[in-house]
């Protein structure tokens, strides 16, 4: 066959009806419903990316770039200068990864990859700071600006800032971003690795875009929920100045606090109205930094919700307890792929439509599996109601070169608990899965423990299942859960101890083959079953199984797998362009919530 020719011809595509001008090289293998949009946009993910911290002003940088990339291109690792780009330079989305058919590039595994694209300053921000925004960057980001080195980054799954005011002129501005992934294993990478399952993503996967800030601004903020004390924990990391926060419901102040930045600060919430999956109340928080002679400085609004989790004992039992009360945390093992995107959602209603169907379908919670999200991602599982257990991304050869692969593995843990620490949502850090490049288990799961102790941690999930090329771990015996994963299970669930509730940390896997929806390749499961119906009689089966282990064996958290296909796994509850529900969804969210409710019912004894 005449490839090369094959891939410079051009066809039409159907999306749902609708023909789609294309090149034969971007023809997805798997279209979503929102493939068409995200292909078309000039602008991908017009909105604002980070919630918790809100600015009026920015600028989106996604879209179009310049783009190099290949094995046998100039090395992207620690550049000192960018490369040159030819007038016939390919073009790239961003910021969909080289890997995907949203990009227009589509190759696996470019290793190293060179982005440009221009911008110019609005004549308003003249007189600012300007900071570029990167949310994610896989693995090892260089900065240019005009020629010059403005900074660097290394991590795959961290958001990262550069202050690159010193670097711009008046007119146009030319950026250079140099990306290097290596995918060896020896840096976090979760599935998206040597050993992992699925297609690579490399590069920025993220959204890219620039603010405005004075000389004097808000950096981060870090806010905790202290319902003992009905009042919320306020941190702004700001140059020394002085700080006014309000907190609102609705329109109406609640409260307001002012003091030092650099100092903790605590606004009272007299009354709260907690935040849980049945009532997800979001108070709003405008933050403002002020100088000496009052002039104000910087801006933020904010989110935050009151909810506190912690073990407990109820009826004699282990449990975790969220605002002081047992709620059976029934979830979804959410991989966060898309056959279009890849680790990238093609849009945010596509981000948004996973955690919208999750609800829907009578789950409370969601375990992110071996990836994290956009903030947007956080901020619809806060406003929507989902408990979220929040994985670090795997390492896979962690006993090579330890002193180098080990501390970045820590490096990116810290830098993602930092990350996502105002989210509410998020109940659970996971640091280890099933012995995949786990080291030190009991050591960092103390550590994680006291770098945030608001928060439970599983130092190991399914800590039973091993990889056959190493030696398993075992049970790190602390921690605040026993967890086991059992396939099909969910006989042989974890027991709860003396100090630690039991979770089933993953179970099912039961597929079903669902033609015309199957991503192009040998497809499996760990069980399968023939029809819709019988697959939905077996989940509720499965499920009438938990709530036995919950009543009678201490079980406290049963998390399904999953919630879509992914690529050969036809495990789903839904195929893996979200175009078919695989179960009947009614009886699903019947079998669930009387798990949880039996479960509430647990508190009344």
């Amino acid at each position: 066959m005449q490839t090369k020719k094959c891939l410079l011809l051009w066809g039409l595509i159907l999306f749902h009806g609708v023909f789609v001008k294309t090149s034969l090289a971007q023809q997805p293998k798997l279209p979503t419903q929102w493939t068409k949009a995200a292909m078309q946009s000039t602008a991908p993910f017009p909105e604002y990316p980070r919630p918790q911290l809100e600015r009026k002003e920015w600028m989106s940088l996604n879209g179009k770039w310049d783009y190099i990339g290949g094995k046998n291109v100039a090395s992207a690792l620690a550049p000192v200068k960018p490369v040159n780009f030819s007038d016939k330079t390919e073009k790239i989305l961003v910021p969909y990864c080289p890997e995907s058919v949203l990009s227009g590039i589509e190759r696996n595994q470019e290793i190293n990859m060179w982005y440009r694209r221009t911008f110019e300053i609005p004549a308003t921000w003249n007189g600012k700071q300007i900071i570029i925004n990167f949310d994610a960057v896989d693995h090892d980001a260089t900065l240019f600006v005009n020629g010059e080195k403005a900074g660097a980054h290394s991590g795959g799954y961290t958001s990262f800032h550069i202050d690159i005011t010193k670097f711009l002129k008046a007119g146009t501005n030319t950026i250079v971003v140099a990306a290097h992934d290596a995918n060896d294993g020896t840096t976090p990478s979760g599935k998206n690795g040597p050993r992992g399952d699925y297609t690579f993503t490399s590069g920025i996967w993220q959204g890219v875009w620039l603010e405005p800030v004075s000389e004097h601004y808000i950096k981060n903020i870090r806010l905790l929920p202290d319902l003992a004390n009905n009042r919320l924990e306020v941190f702004v990391d700001a140059d020394a100045a002085q700080v006014r926060a309000t907190a609102f419901d609705g329109k109406k102040m609640v409260s307001e606090i002012s003091g030092r930045s650099g100092t903790k600060l605590y606004i009272p919430i007299n009354n709260p109205k907690l935040w849980s999956p049945d009532n997800p109340f979001l108070y709003d928080l405008s933050i403002t930094l002020t100088d000496n002679k009052g002039k104000i400085t910087d801006e933020i609004r904010s989110y935050f919700g009151m909810r506190d989790i912690k073990l407990g004992k109820l009826n004699g039992v282990i449990r975790p307890l969220l605002n002081n009360k047992f709620v059976m945390q029934v979830g979804l093992l959410d991989q966060g792929y898309w056959p279009d995107g890849i680790l990238t959602a093609p849009t945010d209603d596509a981000l948004k439509y996973d955690i919208e169907f999750t609800k829907k379908a009578g789950f409370n919670l969601i375990r992110k599996h071996m990836k994290t999200e956009p903030k947007r991602f956080y901020y619809w599982a806060d406003k929507l109601g989902l408990l979220v257990w929040q994985d670090m991304p795997a390492i896979w050869y962690q006993h090579e070169d330890t002193a180098k692969v080990r501390s970045a593995f820590r490096k990116e843990l810290h830098a993602m608990i930092d990350d996502l620490y105002n989210s509410p949502s998020i109940i659970t850090w996971v640091p280890f899965n099933e012995n995949w490049g786990a080291f030190d288990v009991k050591e960092i799961t103390d550590w994680v423990k006291k770098l945030d102790p608001s928060r439970l941690v599983n130092g190991n999930s399914g800590f039973n299942n091993n990889p056959g090329y190493q030696k398993a771990a075992g049970d790190p015996g602390n921690g605040d859960f026993v967890d086991t994963h059992i396939y099909v299970g969910p006989k042989g669930a974890s027991k709860p101890d003396s100090t630690r509730a039991a979770s089933l940390g993953e179970f099912g896997g039961v597929g079903l083959f669902v033609r015309g929806h199957m991503w192009p390749v040998e497809n499996n499961a760990y069980a399968y079953e023939a029809t819709r119906d019988r697959l939905t009689d077996r989940y509720v089966l499965l499920m009438d199984q938990v709530e036995q282990l919950m009543r009678y064996q201490g079980l406290s958290i049963a998390i399904y797998t999953q919630t879509t296909d992914v690529e050969h796994e036809v495990n789903g509850i839904l195929t893996y362009d979200r175009a078919i529900e695989k179960m009947d969804i009614e009886r699903v969210k019947a079998v669930n919530d009387a798990v949880i409710n039996a479960g509430n019912e647990l508190n009344r004894k």
